[in-house]
């Protein structure tokens, strides 16, 4: 069985008709969390800056982009947690590891808080936390510092491909120290300035550029799509296709979360539905779903008549 194959759906992992509120809950400070995203801002401050150079600051953004659009958007979100397109196994193992190099967490906890914070906000109503409705400030601190302890948790069950598999355990259990081969390895080749902007920068701005992105993509923006019944919706944040591999058209995921083209229409820049084409020319992926191939969803509903839902678009009134 794959990872989220059609005999073992994403809605599948909260389990169907198990009590669950997404609305009682406390936000608690959570130590790890917090000292790890302000530990890795202080080493980039002070480290970067004493040993800053260009070519440490070009390391930077060829790793930040490398990382995010292979790792964190084709391997985590697009193949572990919505199996949208096939691949090797080999391929699909590489591409979580760097996902994992992001510094957000192993492949466990990323597909259990995504698909926690799915489920809450298909509901009808659910916590603040879940919806980034607070302001901005307070959103920034509960997103990186902090957790959400649900009074009645929904019963969560990982796939059976993740807990039966060596190699996603222990990348689970050793996500943090992760970084520490690369960090060697970049001291060796360029020294601290290397290990600064190469590790510790790279992971504070793509922590805090995902939460960013996500608490707009949730406020702000325009909308296609409406998912009826559900206590929020996601917005298209235009402007940044390019810097989020697609990732900012999150109107578009709330509506096919099953796709692994993200940006639907004209204008909408996706480079990693771009980068999974390339490697389908090649034979390294096939199955590359999108939101024809999908099944229909009733509560899915039109705004604008753009087309791309195929048999799921339904106008909604007025």
């Amino acid at each position: 069985m794959t990872l989220g194959s059609a005999t073992d759906p994403l809605h599948q992992r909260i389990v169907p008709g198990a009590p669950g509120d997404p609305l009682a809950g406390v936000v608690r400070w959570q130590p790890a969390k917090s000292i790890w995203w302000s530990a890795l801002l202080l080493t980039w401050a002070v480290l970067g800056t004493l040993h800053f150079s260009w070519d440490a600051v070009l390391l930077f953004l060829g790793l930040t982009s490398l990382v995010l659009c292979l790792g964190h958007s084709l391997g985590m979100h697009r193949k572990l947690i919505h199996d949208s397109y096939a691949c090797p196994r080999w391929l699909e193992r590489l591409l979580v590891y760097l996902g994992t190099l992001v510094g957000l967490g192993g492949p466990f906890t990323m597909m259990r808080t995504h698909d926690f914070r799915d489920w809450a906000q298909r509901q009808p109503a659910c916590h603040d936390y879940f919806a980034h409705r607070r302001d901005l400030l307070t959103d920034f601190w509960w997103q990186l510092h902090c957790d959400l302890a649900l009074n009645c948790p929904p019963v969560y069950r990982y796939p059976a491909a993740l807990t039966e598999s060596a190699f996603y355990r222990t990348l689970e259990r050793t996500a943090m120290l992760q970084q520490l081969p690369l960090a060697m390895l970049l001291l060796a080749l360029g020294g601290w300035g290397w290990v600064a902007w190469g590790v510790a920068a790279r992971v504070t701005v793509s922590i805090f550029g995902h939460w960013l992105i996500g608490y707009f993509a949730h406020n702000q923006g325009y909308r296609d799509w409406h998912v009826a019944g559900a206590a929020v919706q996601g917005h298209n944040v235009r402007y940044c296709g390019l810097v989020t591999f697609g990732e900012c058209w999150h109107n578009n995921h709330h509506a096919f979360p099953g796709s692994a083209r993200l940006g639907l229409y004209p204008g909408q820049a996706d480079p990693g539905w771009l980068v999974l084409r390339a490697l389908r020319r090649i034979g390294l992926v096939g199955r590359l779903r999108e939101p024809a191939d999908l099944p229909p969803r009733a509560e899915l509903l039109s705004l604008s008549g753009r087309a791309g839902g195929g048999p799921h678009a339904v106008t909604a009134p007025g």
